[in-house]
């Protein structure tokens, strides 16, 4: 029985799954990573240690998925928007600098006035992306670059690793493209134009490929670590959101998909490339579908504000069913939760990018208890889904017809119902929660010939399944719609206030 292995690198851990050619999940095993904060703004990763979890992962998941399979590829998905240099012999040369990292931030004002030409080619704006953060080791780190060979993500490091590749072999594959801020992502290729803006050195860019070219094969030594037959294919692999998004089934123009964890995503499916360059509210990338784009943005530790609600406001660390407990106690509370508005960037507003920002709640009483203060945190979120669906609808002239949602806040039916309610569109959780690795073992699949690439979508909707849709409540969603007009004119008047601070 041939199986494939997906390995997803995330921002707090790697997941590691072998699945059948039905979709089936055979075994699959987690490790947390460590994220090095040295000081304040500061936040590395180490490359080597993540790829040590890849190899401990993926070895448990073979083992557990019984009897020495036949592997026909692996691929791997990572995070999307933190950069780690290598040498000329694929190994790390620096620290790879997280998507948390701030030391970017003077560059993202910086690139401001630039920023819609920079949109337009790329799909980003200037934000805790590519740009910036290059921009920051050429102005603050130029001794470091002489020992830089090529900068590389996550996904690709282990790839290249894993198939023994040097430097010139390095790669992005496209659905990275627009984190870049120097690329002509439509086009799929770098932008000499956004290169010479940036300053960048060309060089240090690896070449752009499809998320399903085969990069490699897995050497002896990698074999010896891993458990994977050395010789087997290894594909370029995916984004962790273009690689979940194609996981969760989320493949027709109009659908949406919503990432319920510690970074709130939402996403919609359209078939053309629309930047926002009106509003710089979401990013404009490739779906792993050919053909097919994503508008996505996302709220930086959206989820993130959930935990700390739990753990600093009503102290429930140790209780294991503490969220379900606040989801009934906010299920009491009433739609619009007493006039009270919370504004969710909590680690700062990615899109448009405003680094000052930060959460809060406007409109507080007395008169608020626990229950319209937790209710008023899952509605700023669905509010801000809300906002940037309306500018998605915008760019491409339609807007979501409905949404799949997975990750932790899938499990919560209140939270689906504000956001079904909220943006008037059904909520649907999928059934197979590891979105991710299905993705990546879909890839493997359809890069090594096992899949046709003209099947990946047909096989997508094979592989997954939806639980009960969650429709929205007309009642409540015209009850909702002033309530976003309120939470629209706060959230810009804040950010001028914002703005004002920082001159």
């Amino acid at each position: 029985m041939v199986v494939f292995v997906g390995c997803d690198l995330g921002t707090m851990g790697t997941k590691a799954a072998v699945v059948d050619l039905d979709g089936r999940i055979l075994g699959t095993a987690f490790e947390e990573v460590r994220i090095l904060t040295p000081r304040p703004g500061v936040v590395e990763q180490d490359l080597n240690e993540i790829e040590a979890s890849a190899h401990r992962t993926i070895r448990r998941a073979l083992e557990l998925a019984g009897d020495p399979p036949e592997v026909g590829g692996v691929a791997f998905s990572g995070q999307m928007s933190g950069i780690g240099g290598i040498d000329d012999l694929y190994r790390p040369a620096t620290h790879f600098d997280s998507w948390l990292d701030a030391r970017c931030e003077p560059y993202i004002e910086e690139l401001a006035p630039h920023r819609r030409r920079i949109t337009e080619l790329s799909g980003c704006p200037p934000t805790y992306s590519h740009g910036p953060k290059l921009v920051w080791w050429h102005q603050e780190r130029a001794s470091d670059l002489r020992r830089v060979a090529r900068f590389v993500v996550p996904g690709a490091y282990v790839a290249g690793r894993l198939g023994g590749l040097r430097a010139e072999q390095a790669f992005i594959d496209r659905t990275y493209l627009h984190f870049s801020n120097l690329a002509d992502t439509e086009r799929q290729q770098w932008s000499a134009e956004l290169i010479t803006l940036l300053g960048v050195n060309r060089e240090l860019l690896p070449r752009i490929i499809d998320p399903l070219d085969v990069v490699g094969e897995v050497t002896a030594e990698a074999s010896r670590v891993t458990g994977i037959p050395a010789g087997t294919p290894i594909a370029a692999g995916a984004g962790d959101q273009a690689a979940a998004a194609l996981g969760a089934a989320a493949i027709d123009p109009g659908e949406a998909f919503d990432s319920a964890g510690t970074a709130s995503v939402f996403a919609v499916c359209t078939d053309r490339f629309a930047p926002d360059t009106a509003h710089y509210t979401f990013m404009a990338t490739h779906s792993v579908v050919p053909g097919l784009y994503i508008n996505l943005s996302f709220i930086n530790g959206g989820g993130l504000a959930l935990r700390w609600f739990r753990d600093a406001v009503v102290g429930w660390t140790n209780r294991v069913d503490a969220y379900e407990a606040l989801d009934a106690l906010a299920a009491e509370a009433e739609p619009g939760s007493g006039g009270l508005i919370w504004l969710p960037h909590f680690q700062g507003r990615v899109l448009p990018p405003d680094p000052s920002a930060r959460a809060g709640w406007l409109g507080l009483s007395a008169g608020h208890g626990l229950a319209t203060l937790f209710r008023s945190i899952l509605e700023g979120i669905a509010l801000e889904y809300a906002v940037w669906a309306k500018r998605m609808a915008t760019a491409t002239g339609s807007g979501p017809s409905h949404a799949r949602v997975l990750g932790g806040g899938a499990r919560s039916g209140l939270w689906n119902q504000i956001k079904a309610d909220v943006l008037g569109i059904t909520w649907q959780p999928v059934e197979r929660q590891e979105a991710g690795v299905l993705g990546d073992a879909l890839i493997a699949a359809a890069a090594t010939g096992w899949i046709d690439r003209a099947d990946v979508a047909v096989t997508a909707r094979r592989w997954q399944s939806l639980g009960p849709p969650v429709q929205p409540d007309p009642e409540r969603h015209a009850r909702y719609a002033p309530i976003l007009g309120r939470y629209e004119r706060l959230a810009q008047r804040l950010t001028r206030v914002h703005d004002d601070d920082l001159r």
